[in-house]
């Protein structure tokens, strides 16, 4: 398995891509499953709301609104809420036959219940940290719990997870997130992991991103190089359509990328063990120094310090050994500039 576990956030992006092609929905969604499975994702992510149970009739936009006009949130949700148990049922099994985990976020208590037979663990989201009842409900389900924490505070985060375990849920995975759309790179903050890390001790951390991609997906690779050891994306095949969540997501050859980033990282962070490697072994012998006569000697001669100087190759008798060389004979004549070994003295 790719190191880290990767989550490709398809939320509701398929919709966009379902009008495009003039394809239903679900087919959209599973061509969508299709794409991140051949990129190599970890995780298929969705979402699962209905407009009426998620926000009031004058929610206001959060979001760039040059990118997506939709003035409120609930205008925009109730464009994306026709699924119900049934297309995530689907979509659940399409995924564990692709051999990807599943994962729908529920918005309210009755996807929360519906989805327990399908998800192979719960996320929630940012936007729900400080529902402690709705938190403290997925929590006695007795699944894993990601946990995102975006636009909080370390005192918010600290009550939610108390909530998650007083419903007697440990296994928990906490993603550092920035709750803006797209994220700015000078506010994404990654050094906040360590704070996790540091706080939580006990429990996994990881990073739920919304940056733009850049040509490198560079801010994936450095929120694991960090300690991120679950990381979580929008997922698009177009990130040119207009829409929800298009504009910071990441299409399958950036998911590629990146996952080419983590195993490059995984091959180059290697072993912790400090020893001399195969690929080592001639450079050392021959890159090290021995002690090399400075001039002829003949033998009984006693050697002294100006006769002897470290040089290359290391097949000799090892520089640290020079105190004990100096005052002793040679056995046999020997030329300026031979390497000396213990047989010669």
């Amino acid at each position: 398995m790719n190191k880290p576990y990767l989550i490709a956030e398809m939320g509701v992006n398929f919709y966009d891509t379902a009008n495009l092609m003039e394809i239903s929905p679900l087919e959209a969604a599973l061509l969508y499953i299709d794409k991140a499975a051949e990129a190599g994702v970890n995780c298929a992510k969705f979402q699962s709301y209905k407009a009426d149970t998620i926000a009031s009739k004058n929610s206001p936009a959060y979001w760039d609104t040059a990118k997506e006009p939709t003035k409120t949130q609930y205008e925009l949700f109730i464009k994306h809420d026709s699924f119900g148990e049934h297309e995530y049922q689907k979509l659940c099994d399409y995924t564990h036959s692709k051999g990807m985990d599943f994962v729908s976020t529920p918005f309210d208590y009755n996807s929360a219940d519906y989805l327990y037979n399908m998800v192979d663990f719960y996320k929630i989201s940012s936007s729900d940290l400080s529902n402690l009842p709705f938190i403290y409900h997925i929590g006695r389900k007795g699944k894993p719990v990601c946990l995102s924490v975006g636009a909080a505070y370390l005192s918010e985060v600290d009550e939610a997870v108390r909530t998650l375990k007083s419903a007697g849920c440990e296994n928990i995975v906490l993603l550092h997130c920035v709750l803006s759309y797209p994220t700015n790179p000078e506010d994404v903050n990654l050094r906040v992991l360590s704070t996790l890390k540091r706080t939580f001790p006990d429990l996994h951390i990881g990073f739920s991103d919304h940056v733009a991609p850049d040509d490198t997906m560079m801010t994936l690779a450095t929120a694991y190089l960090l300690g991120a050891e679950v990381i979580e994306k929008h997922f698009t095949l177009d990130k040119t359509l207009p829409g929800n969540d298009h504009y910071h997501a990441g299409d399958p050859e950036d998911f590629k990328k990146a996952i080419r980033n983590f195993q490059w990282i995984n091959c180059i962070l290697g072993s912790d063990e400090k020893r001399v490697l195969g690929c080592e072994m001639v450079p050392r012998r021959e890159a090290r120094r021995s002690l090399v006569l400075t001039r002829n000697m003949t033998a009984g001669e006693k050697i002294e310090k100006k006769d002897i100087m470290a040089k290359r190759p290391g097949t000799g008798i090892s520089p640290k050994y020079t105190d004990i060389v100096v005052g002793r004979k040679v056995l046999c004549d020997l030329q300026e500039d031979t390497v000396l070994s213990w047989d010669m003295i």
